[in-house]
């Protein structure tokens, strides 16, 4: 994949010469010529109070000069290229051959005389540090750290030089290499400059960041320090002295002792000494020096915009900056929503607003693209914050009420405990002092409650909580609620078919309107609300007088109505039609899923392959609009990428026989009628016995009667979406037509707005698309927090468990009963190969999983809550489920034998 953005830096510094530059003739506008690091190091020398040693950097034209005269490494980069990325040894091998031949080139004269030149202005017999400097480094989205060569202490033209060539060959180490790879930067995009300075030989160096790198919290800098030169804390060899400072104060320090230090030698290089045993544990810096340190880091932090991972060194005339760069891992921090009278948290500002993901409540954490995230913002019900290609919720105002936090953190916890318990964690600070809002605006953040088809979030209003309770168990009221939204939906598809251009856009902000029309309908609330409240009074009414857990999940099986389960159902009368015929089975099975949408045209070819078309047909006709992260209005739907449906067809074709899924169904059904029968008859067994009895029965017909219509309002946001984006796609088609847009898929990288925009004004912005592409990779690398404050703190919440066995990883129970089997960690479901009785761990499920819980025996995933997709099917089938383990897939290992605790909410590995 190719790395526009550098492209372009490079091409316009590819005329030849200069070869050295100094570092106060540069900054970032020429990091295409003097690479990340050297730019960032120019930028620093104008800082005000900011001391930079002294140097010149050798530009990415010696680069490409003496590469193109080295003929070799150009067939040795095509080697490169072609060699699969997991291929350690063949990267290993030709990387060493491409630094060989880079490290041995000649030199041209006038290239040398320029250098020596240079280091002879800055003292012939100087000591410098001689420094890689990437074109692809230090940059917002991969900042390199590490991945090329620094030498210290070089004294003398000719070992500059030497030195030099070595920096060149480093842009071929194996890690390197394979980080350009991962990050989808080409070898031969990036080049490389090298930062020749004047050494500083320090009494105490180390790293500063000036946000928290674990918690991302930016309001406290973290300072790492030791003796000497910083290449002792680099390379593990010392513990450093961490100084925790917020506010302008040390807030936290540990003094580790210090017995090994790296200084520089007399004739040049490093050596490792022992330090002296009284020196050992005194710290490198007094907090007043590390005070000053974060006030430097502060400035450099303003001047480049995002906090920064910066190298330093401290003389006895004060700090020297050698290096700084961007913190690329930290989670960015949506743009902040002032709370009215807000409450003064320390010297830098009010106390932080507190978002909630919206990702962890919908079941889909991944990254969306902008115009996936900005029409979920228009079609939500509440306003929502983008960061890092998530959405959150401000739930600021609602925790700072008494009124509303007590509401707010019971229907977070009954979504995701460990939501709550992050927002308990940040309640128990004393810093966070929570104002009390004024009442006329204490909703405009939004108001608390469950949404249509996903887990509880602010998403509808508190009345209409309250009013969930007088819904009585009709089933005629859900066949109303799925007749009113059939109906719209088929007037939005036959009216936004006649619209495109400009109108397409104006009719548009209309179907939003219907849109959350149909989601916030109180009947449609009421109803979802009346089968959640009627689940949780049978747990815990059942608990109290039987002793029962979780005693709602038998009582749920086969629940009558339910969109997704009925999807996964489906899909097995599809493997009926498809099982009788061999050949048509041997075709599927040579089908490839990434790259083979075609396949149905082959089928008719085939003996009995006219009925699997039509089978695999008419359930693309109801369920083609869902796939995997359905939220996101960019990812390929079912109907555009059938061939995603194969493996799950094959898996049924192999594990059932015919007539399953109905044999299932009625299964399910005749056992929440015998569990029901059960426990009325042990409850009138009971003193009050009648009554008990008498009020369970009206919460399992309510549960009976409501429990399944909760899936089907996603299932009418999808739909609708599924329209949307047909309509946005011929728009694009059009646009790229007209020569506006080079690719369909350009739209996904532009908002909404920006998309209309573009649109009405037939202009686009080609260098905002690659930055957003950009932008899209590296945040498909960071994994959302549950909790995130305006400070930038992920705070991640625990079980406060004691019944948890040793080793055993905590979750929440959301299916009851226990499975033992093998863990089948997937984490795309296009590689589903499942066996009977495997049990199935992954991230998060949504509605397109249904049809794998078919062929599983158990559920374990990270993310989730009672009310959530995964632990409603799981009920549904009868599954014993553990939801909301906390990086489930990275401890769990595919294949290990693993015991699922549905009833008490824990998973063992027991190999």
């Amino acid at each position: 994949m190719r790395d526009e953005r550098i492209d372009e830096e490079c091409e316009g510094a590819g005329h030849p010469g200069p070869y050295v530059l100094g570092l106060d003739e540069v900054d970032e506008d020429r990091a295409g010529l003097v690479g990340g690091k050297g730019a960032h190091l120019g930028a620093l020398s104008r800082v005000d109070g900011v001391r930079v040693p002294d140097g010149f950097c050798v530009t990415t034209d010696a680069f490409r000069r003496v590469v193109a005269a080295t003929p070799e490494v150009d067939a040795l980069l095509d080697r490169l290229a072609e060699a699969y990325p997991d291929d350690r040894q063949a990267v290993r091998a030709i990387g060493a051959e491409v630094r060989r031949a880079v490290e041995e080139a000649v030199i041209p004269d006038d290239l040398a005389a320029e250098i020596t030149g240079a280091v002879t202005r800055f003292g012939e017999d100087a000591s410098y540090a001689v420094r890689s400097s990437a074109t692809a480094e230090d940059l917002p989205t991969a900042s390199f750290a590490g991945q090329q060569d620094t030498y210290l202490n070089i004294v003398g033209p000719a070992a500059v030089l030497r030195h030099i060539s070595r920096c060149w060959a480093s842009l071929f180490t194996e890690r390197a290499v394979i980080y350009r790879r991962r990050n989808g930067i080409d070898h031969r995009t990036v080049h490389m400059a090298v930062v020749v300075q004047r050494m500083v030989f320090p009494d105490a160096s180390g790293v500063l960041f000036t946000a928290d790198p674990v918690t991302g919290d930016r309001r406290t800098a973290t300072v790492d320090a030791g003796f000497g030169l910083g290449e002792a804390l680099v390379s593990g060899l010392v513990n450093p002295d961490v100084f925790r400072v917020r506010d302008g104060e040390v807030v936290a320090r540990t003094i580790a002792v210090k017995e090994r230090a790296v200084h520089a030698l007399p004739g040049g290089g490093t050596r490792e000494v022992a330090v002296e045993p009284r020196q050992r544990e005194r710290p490198a810096l007094t907090d007043a020096q590390a005070v000053q340190l974060v006030r430097l880091g502060r400035r450099i932090e303003a001047r480049f915009g995002r906090p920064q991972d910066i190298e330093w060194c401290l003389t006895g005339d004060g700090f020297r900056i050698v290096q700084s760069r961007p913190i690329t891992t930290l989670f960015p921090v949506p743009d902040p929503v002032p709370v009215p009278e807000a409450v003064d948290g320390g010297a830098d500002g009010p106390a932080p607003n507190v978002y909630v993901s919206v990702g962890h409540q919908q079941m889909m954490t991944d990254a969306m693209k902008p115009l996936g995230w900005s029409m979920w913002q228009r079609t939500a019900m509440v306003p929502m914050h983008e960061a890092g290609g998530r959405l959150f919720v401000d739930v600021t105002p609602r925790l700072a009420s008494p009124a509303s936090r007590a509401a707010l953190l019971d229907v977070m916890g009954k979504g995701d405990p460990l939501v709550r318990d992050a927002l308990e964690t940040v309640l128990e600070r004393d810093e966070f002092e929570l104002p009390v809002p004024d009442t006329d605006h204490a909703g405009d953040a939004g108001p608390v409650g469950p949404p249509p088809g996903g887990a509880p979030d602010a998403s509808v209003t508190e009345a209409s909580v309250t009013e969930a309770s007088v819904t009585e168990a009709d089933p005629a009221i859900v066949a109303e609620l799925v007749e009113r939204s059939e109906t719209s939906i088929a007037a939005l598809e036959r009216d936004i078919r006649t619209k495109s251009g400009p109108e397409l856009f104006d009719f548009l902000a209309e179907a939003f309107e219907e849109h959350k029309r149909v989601l916030s309908d109180p009947l449609s609330i009421r109803a979802i609300m009346a089968g959640m409240e009627a689940t949780w009074w049978l747990n815990d009414k059942l608990g109290e007088w039987l002793g029962e857990k979780n005693a709602a999940d038998a009582l749920t099986l086969s629940a009558p109505g339910n969109i997704t389960s009925e999807m996964g159902l489906d899909l097995l009368d599809v493997a009926d039609a498809i099982r009788p015929h061999p050949e048509v089975v041997a075709f599927l099975n040579d089908v490839d899923v990434q790259d083979d949408d075609g396949f149905l045209d082959g089928l008719v070819k085939l003996p009995g392959g006219g009925a699997a078309r039509e089978a695999i047909e008419t359930y693309l006709r109801r369920y083609g609009m869902r796939c995997v992260g359905e939220i996101d209005i960019t990812r390929p739907r079912w109907s555009e990428r059938p061939a995603t449906l194969v493996p799950l067809i094959l898996d049924n074709v192999r594990n059932f026989g015919p007539g399953a899924a109905e044999r299932r169904f009625e299964q399910g059904r005749l056992r929440a009628l015998a569990t029901e029968q059960d426990v009325l008859t042990r409850l009138r067994a009971l003193p009050d016995g009648e009554r008990r009895a008498g009020e369970t029965k009206r919460m399992i017909d309510q549960v009976r009667a409501f429990a399944g219509y909760r899936e089907y309002p996603k299932y009418g946001i999808v739909c609708r979406y599924f329209l949307y984006k047909q309509a946005l796609s011929a728009e694009a088609g059009r646009l790229v037509r007209d020569g506006v847009l080079a690719e369909r898929e350009d739209v996904f990288h532009l908002t909404f707005q920006e998309l209309e925009d573009v649109v009405r004004s037939r202009r686009a912005d080609d260098r905002l698309i690659a930055r957003r592409k950009d932008e899209f990779r590296s945040y498909e690398a960071l994994t959302p927090p549950r909790v995130l404050t305006s400070d930038g703190e992920a705070v991640t919440g625990s079980y406060r468990r004691d019944d948890v066995p040793e080793g055993a990883l905590a979750g929440l129970a959301v299916s009851t009963g226990s499975v033992e089997g093998r863990a089948r960690v997937i984490l795309d479901l296009a590689e589903a190969e499942l066996e009977e009785g495997d049990i199935l761990v992954t991230r998060f499920t949504d509605p397109s999983w249904s049809p794998l819980f078919l062929g599983v025996a158990g559920l374990v995933t990270e993310v989730g809550g009672l009310m959530t997709h995964g632990a409603v099917i799981a009920r549904e089938y009868g599954l014993p489920a553990v939801v909301g383990v906390d990086r489930a897939t990275r401890l769990i290992r595919d294949g290990q034998r693993i015991r699922v605790h549905g009833t008490d909410g824990y998973v063992e590995i027991l190999d």
